[in-house]
This record gives C-alpha cells, sequence and structure tokens, in this order.
C-alpha cells in the first residue's frame, strides 16, 4: 500500500472518532441586535432582529449572543441541549445591556378628567392574549372579594395599581386611599379600554407600558432541557397564579424540564410569579379542590408524567436579582427538586397584597427533595422561604433573611425530613413557622419568634432515599426536631415542649428573654443580655452589628454536628446526608471560616473576639458562590 492511501485513510478514521465523540464540534454562534434582521443568518456581522429567530435555530451546543437593547417579544426555546456539556446558551453580550419585556408602548391617552387619562385599544393588538380579560384565579388563590387581572400599566418602568372598579381611577389622586396611582380596564367585543392615573404627567410624553405578553422566556411544551439563560433583565410579564396542582408559567420558567442554568439575570415585575421550576399541566389544573387529597392525585399524575431524577430538576438558580412579583419570587411544585438555588437576592415580592392565597414568599417549594438553597438574601417579602411537601433531603444554608412579613423567614409545612437548616441569619420578627418534623436546625441566629404546629391532620409523602419515589403517605405529628448550637435573641422554644414525637436540643444560646424548651437539659440562659442586632445597609452591601460572647464557648462545650450525630429522621429512617450521600459535618461557619471542631463556637459565626463586632453579611466572599 502506497503512503498516500494510508494517510488518507488515518485521516477519515481521525475525523470520524472526533465527530463520534465532540457533539458541539460543529456549533455555531448566533448573534442578535436591535438593527439586525431575521432574514440574516445569524452571524456576528448579518444578526438577527428577535431572540425568537436565532431560538428557531438553535440546536445543542449553539450559543445566541444577544447585542445592547430592547427586546419586546416572549422567547419561546424550540429545544434544549443533550447535557450539561452540549447545552444551548443564550446570553447577554459581554458588557452590553439587554432588556427583554413583555410589555408595549402604548401612545394615544386622552385626558379625561382631573389625573385620569384613558386609551382605546384594538383587540387585535393583543393577539390570542388579552390580559385585561384574564382574571387571576386558582387553587388556593383569594381574589379578596374583587377581580384582578394579569395586566399591568407602567409609568417609567415602575408599575401602578389595579383598581376595584373605575369610579375610584376617576376620582382625584388625593382621594383615593393608595399609595400608588391606578388603573382599569374594561374588554368588549372590539376594543380594550384602559383608564389610569398619572399624577402631573402627560403619558404621551412619558414612557407608558402595557403588559401584553404572559412571560418573557418560557418554552410553550416541557421537556426543553440544558439551556443558560444568563446576563438579561427581564421584566412585565402577565403571569397567571402558579399553584402546585397546575402548570406554573413564570415572567422565566423551566416548564417541566431538566438542567437548566438561569442566572446573573434581573427577573422583576411580574404579575404572580418571577421564576417557575414548576409542573406541567393537564386537564386536571386547578381542579384539586383546595385539598391535600387533590395535591396526592397531583403527585400520583406527576409519577406517570416522569417525575424522577433522571427527566425532571437539578437546575441552578443563582445570582440573579428578583424583586416586584405578587406572588413568589421563585416558585415550584415538584420542579425544583435536586436544584441549586444559590446567590440570589430577592425582595419586594408580595408588598401590594391585592390579593392573597397560600403560594406566596420569596421562594415557595413543593417537593424540593435534595434541593440546596444557600447564600440568598431575602427582604422586604411576605414570607421568606416556604417549603411546603416533601422536603426531604433539603438544605436550608448561610441564607439572611431581614424586613419579611407579617409571616415568617421561614415556613416548613407537612414535611418528614431529614431537611438541615443552619448557618442562617433570621433577623424578621417572627423567625420560623414549624409545621413539620424531621428537621434538624444547627448554628442559626434566630432573632424572631418561633411557632410550632402541634394538630396537623394531613397525610404527605416520604420517599426513597434521593429519589422522587413515594414510599408512603404519613401524618405529620409534632417533634422530632433537632436544635443544636443556635442563638435566640427574644425567641421562645418553650413552643417543643407539647411535642408528640421526641425533640433533641444542646449547645444553644438564649439572650434576653428569650426560653429554653424543658426538652433542653442544660441551656444557657442570659436574659440580661441582647446582641443588639443592627442591620445597615452601605454601598457596598449589609453590614451586620452584633455582641458577642466568648463565655458562651468557655462555660460550655458543644457537639460538632455531623451526619452520624444527628442521627435518623423518624418516619422515612433516614440519615441526614447530602444529595450525593455522602455525609454533613458542619465545620465551616457563615463565611466559609474553619470552626473549632473540639468545641464550635454558638450561631453563625466562628467568633475569636468578644464583644462588639461589625460583619459584612452581604454579598459575601464565600468561594460557594
Amino acid at each position: 500500500m502506497t503512503a498516500v492511501p494510508i494517510l488518507k485513510t488515518a485521516f477519515y478514521l481521525v475525523l470520524t472518532s472526533m465527530m463520534a465523540i465532540s457533539g458541539p464540534l460543529f456549533a455555531r454562534e448566533f448573534h442578535v441586535a436591535v438593527d439586525g434582521n431575521d432574514a440574516n443568518d445569524g452571524s456576528d456581522l448579518h444578526p438577527f432582529k428577535t431572540i425568537s429567530a436565532a431560538a428557531q435555530r438553535a440546536q445543542p451546543g449553539d450559543v445566541i449572543a444577544v447585542h445592547e437593547g430592547v427586546y419586546r417579544e416572549r422567547v419561546n426555546p424550540q429545544r434544549g441541549g443533550e447535557s450539561d456539556e452540549n447545552r444551548i446558551i443564550y446570553h447577554a453580550a459581554l458588557g452590553e445591556s439587554v432588556v427583554i419585556k413583555g410589555s408595549e408602548v402604548i401612545q394615544g391617552w386622552q385626558l379625561v378628567q382631573n389625573d385620569t387619562w384613558k386609551v382605546i385599544i384594538p383587540n387585535e393588538f393583543f393577539g390570542n392574549f388579552n390580559p385585561y380579560n384574564n382574571p387571576i384565579h386558582g387553587d388556593w388563590f383569594n381574589p379578596l372579594g374583587r377581580t384582578h387581572h394579569t395586566g399591568a400599566v407602567y409609568l417609567n418602568g415602575h408599575w401602578l395599581t389595579e383598581a376595584a372598579n373605575l369610579e375610584d381611577v376617576l376620582k382625584p389622586i388625593e382621594e383615593v386611599a393608595a399609595e400608588i396611582p391606578l388603573w382599569f380596564a374594561e374588554v368588549d367585543a372590539s376594543a380594550t379600554t384602559i383608564w389610569a392615573q398619572f399624577r402631573g404627567v402627560d403619558p404621551n410624553r412619558g414612557q407608558v407600558e402595557i403588559n401584553v405578553r404572559q412571560s418573557v422566556f418560557y418554552p410553550d411544551k416541557p421537556g426543553v432541557n440544558y439551556l443558560t439563560v444568563r446576563g438579561f433583565t427581564m421584566e412585565h410579564a402577565a403571569t397567571p397564579w402558579a399553584p402546585p396542582t397546575a402548570e406554573q408559567i413564570g415572567l422565566i420558567g423551566t416548564h417541566w424540564s431538566k438542567g437548566w442554568i438561569i442566572e446573573q439575570n434581573t427577573i422583576r415585575y411580574s404579575v404572580c410569579t418571577g421564576i417557575t421550576l414548576g409542573k406541567h399541566g393537564d386537564a386536571y389544573d386547578n381542579t384539586s379542590q383546595d385539598t391535600a387529597e387533590g395535591y396526592v392525585k397531583t403527585i400520583e399524575r406527576a409519577l406517570a408524567k416522569g417525575w424522577s431524577k433522571n427527566n425532571i430538576g437539578h437546575h441552578i438558580v443563582r445570582r440573579n436579582h428578583i424583586s416586584h412579583c405578587e406572588q413568589a419570587g421563585i416558585v415550584g411544585s415538584m420542579g425544583p427538586v435536586f436544584c441549586s438555588i444559590t446567590g440570589n437576592t430577592i425582595h419586594d415580592i408580595h408588598v401590594r397584597r391585592l390579593f392573597t392565597g397560600a403560594e406566596m414568599a420569596g421562594i415557595k417549594f413543593h417537593g424540593a427533595i435534595d434541593t440546596v438553597i444557600s447564600h440568598n438574601h431575602i427582604y422586604r417579602t411576605c414570607r421568606g422561604i416556604w417549603l411546603d411537601w416533601m422536603s426531604q433531603g433539603t438544605r436550608v444554608t448561610r441564607n439572611l433573611l431581614h424586613d419579611n412579613g407579617p409571616y415568617e423567614d421561614l415556613f416548613v409545612e407537612v414535611n418528614h425530613g431529614p431537611f438541615l437548616v443552619d448557618h442562617n441569619i433570621f433577623l424578621s420578627p417572627r423567625g420560623l413557622l414549624v409545621n413539620s418534623q424531621g428537621g434538624a436546625y444547627a448554628h442559626n441566629l434566630i432573632a424572631g419568634s418561633l411557632s410550632v404546629a402541634h394538630g396537623e391532620g394531613r397525610e404527605t409523602p416520604y420517599h426513597q432515599p434521593h429519589s422522587t419515589e413515594v414510599v408512603g403517605l404519613h401524618g405529620n405529628p409534632s417533634g422530632d426536631d433537632r436544635y443544636y448550637n443556635n442563638i435566640f435573641a427574644k425567641t421562645d422554644l418553650t413552643a417543643y415542649d407539647p411535642a408528640k414525637l421526641p425533640v433533641f436540643m444542646a449547645g444553644n444560646v438564649f439572650l434576653d428573654d428569650a426560653k429554653p424548651s424543658r426538652h433542653e437539659s442544660d441551656p444557657m440562659v442570659d436574659p440580661n443580655v441582647y446582641p443588639g442586632l443592627k442591620l445597615a445597609e452601605k454601598p457596598d452591601g449589609f453590614y451586620l452589628d452584633i455582641s458577642l460572647d466568648p463565655a458562651w464557648a468557655d462555660n460550655r462545650s458543644r457537639p460538632l454536628v455531623t451526619t452520624e450525630f444527628l442521627g435518623q429522621a423518624t418516619i422515612p429512617k433516614l440519615p441526614y446526608e447530602q444529595p450525593d450521600g455522602t455525609p454533613y459535618c458542619l465545620d465551616t461557619d457563615y463565611f466559609g471560616t474553619k470552626r473549632n471542631e473540639k468545641n464550635p463556637f454558638p450561631g453563625p459565626f466562628e467568633s475569636l473576639e468578644g464583644g462588639r463586632q461589625t460583619m459584612k453579611v452581604w454579598p459575601t466572599t464565600n468561594p460557594c458562590l
């Protein structure tokens, strides 16, 4: 054989091998620019005009770079990637500001009276979805005696408030008991009329926008896996109520899929929810009659629809800024399994309170199996974190929560454990509401009240370890909780005294008028000391002033909290361990500083000195971020 055929054969063998093992070898980078054209090829020199055009063409391994500007569209990705290594990436071009909006600018306002203007819009403008004829409804939703719609009106980016009736919008602004000006809409067979109050502003000269799209980035079908969405500002969505029993559509949402990375985005002004990691839709949406039995049936259907570790979850939601959502910042029913929710700032959630229900929080999850919620900053929400049903293997760690209310920083509802809550700073007036068992609470600073429910009668699922597979249903007696090495300020643990199951407590510190439970044999109680907690916002972050006493370590020997030390949660008969099955060892503090393993200091901080201290608690430089 001559040398040339040998070289040619070798070349084809190498090329064939490369094609077989390297899926992204021929991946493309598409570009999108506001001055582009969707008839272009999407190259750097000939970009598309819309992100949607790139989404239609993108294949696994492709990257979509979006350049500076405002894009008014709903991105409906047609396909996802094939693996973590071979995903489809949507990102804002480096150093460029990209805004994707679910709204449109509206001109043609006419002055009616006082500060009230109106505009008449043909219904054809909205296409198949008109938010002003779309009432909010669903399981566990309470409209408080009036109708609410998914539409919204914005002046210079900030939303006005929907009025209950037209009469209120026609009044002078000073006569209306509302901090924010009002709007109201009526829809007939041909047109939508919107009235809105603009105090001293000609709306035809300011920027007035209205919701026209239900979401901003959301696939219309489930199973669009392995997407990355990075670096965008996404706002103004006419999102529906997202109960745990229906398809959960958010401003951005994963729609019953696997492996998304949602990072470094600003997500704001969603009528109901910001990010959804939620379930699929089916014929039974919103038909549970608000019952536990109805949700059990929803779980059974989800299992039949592929709810498993192989198919669903594994999302990473990190370093996003989420605000101004009237239901939840991040919500998910069974979709938030095996996830990481890390480094997010979440605030101004359900602050208008025009409606209510049972699904409002900064983070509200059903079924957060083996999910880690860490290093988040959550404030000015109605409730910080709400873990509802099936929090098995869940960990809540190193979060800063403050100024939340009227409800708690953390609510755990009808879970059987094991779940771990450690190294958190809970500073709101109401700290914890526990309506579960099998929780381990270690090295937290809890400044607000703590309540325990003892009469819960619902039966809820528990699972095989690190799995969605249901083992059975069990009632929810109080107890089987563990409290180790926490600092309580004005917090009364006597709420655990009548617990039905055994409770395990040691190494806790009780200050001011905080009182220990009878279940702790040797608590450290100092009614004359209050740590003087003060949180201050400065240009570079949030700082906590606190007084810590070295005697808290000198006078007690505390346990190092580990998987072996915590034992097993009673009902599922499972150990407290990490999602990968490795054991816990809480040997570093809130900042990642190494602890004294022979006698760890109580609370989130491994204090090396006593007295008054000021610490930067957000953002931190923890390498986990």
